[in-house]
């Protein structure tokens, strides 16, 4: 599977803030962050992806950066509203949510809801997800040397979901020839879902490229919540299946 850029609906989608105590961290606002804006995802398995992947450890073995204690969202919008620098980063960070409507639940659920492959001049390929995380047989086909995009949609409620990530993983005939995780972003709760989108890639192609191939999707948050898992094959051939 591919990867994602985005397009916020009436929420905000901040890849630098964490929803985390404000007497823990740092209470500068952020400039950049507004109603509306876009977040970008990069790339996935493309032609110079396919046959170099860096060697590197998995999460366990990264530095992990200690965040102050999380709180609700009610709790939050409470602290500090004395402090002028703190009631403005929480203005950006929190945005239009409706304080009424959130619960008192200190995690967040983040719920993808589609799956599409993006190709121009071609009707986008709709991935079903199923609800083991384990799509049965060729999940789909792309075509090589065509261009593509992955695109999906995804609800945030309870909480804000701090360091959203999509990470995937491609083998090929038990060979790991790609190895992606971006960061999406930090998000609020909202009625109306987030859209994403990758930039546009390039599949490989030639007789090497050719053929079936294993990977994993997840997407995780910074406390290595897992809100999805898909594990599931595709094909790399020299046409698209008919339509």
């Amino acid at each position: 599977m591919e990867s994602v850029s985005g397009d916020n609906k009436g929420g905000q989608g901040n890849p630098g803030m964490d929803a985390r105590d404000p007497g823990s961290i740092s209470a500068n606002p952020d400039p950049g962050i507004e109603n509306g804006n876009e977040t970008t995802v990069t790339r996935q398995l493309s032609e110079s992806s396919l046959y170099t992947t860096e060697d590197e450890d998995e999460d366990d073995n990264e530095a992990k950066i200690q965040l102050g204690p999380q709180c609700t969202l009610k709790e939050l919008s409470e602290k500090d509203k004395d402090d002028e620098s703190l009631r403005r980063w929480k203005e950006q960070l929190l945005g239009s949510v409706d304080m009424s409507s959130v619960g008192e639940t200190l995690d967040p659920e983040v719920k993808i809801l589609s799956l599409a492959i993006k190709s121009p001049g071609r009707a986008d390929i709709i991935l079903p997800i199923p609800e083991d995380g384990n799509p049965k047989g060729t999940w789909f086909v792309l075509k090589e040397g065509s261009r593509y995009s992955l695109q999906f949609t995804f609800e945030v409620s309870n909480n804000i979901v701090s360091g959203l990530k999509y990470k995937n993983t491609v083998w090929k005939t038990g060979i790991k020839v790609d190895n992606t995780k971006e960061m999406i972003g930090t998000f609020s709760p909202q009625s109306d879902p987030y859209t994403h989108e990758m930039p546009e890639e390039t599949t490989p192609s030639g007789m090497f490229a050719r053929g079936s191939y294993s990977a994993k999707t997840q997407f995780v948050d910074d406390d290595d919540r897992c809100y999805l898992e898909l594990n599931y094959t595709f094909d790399i051939k020299k046409e698209w299946l008919p339509t």
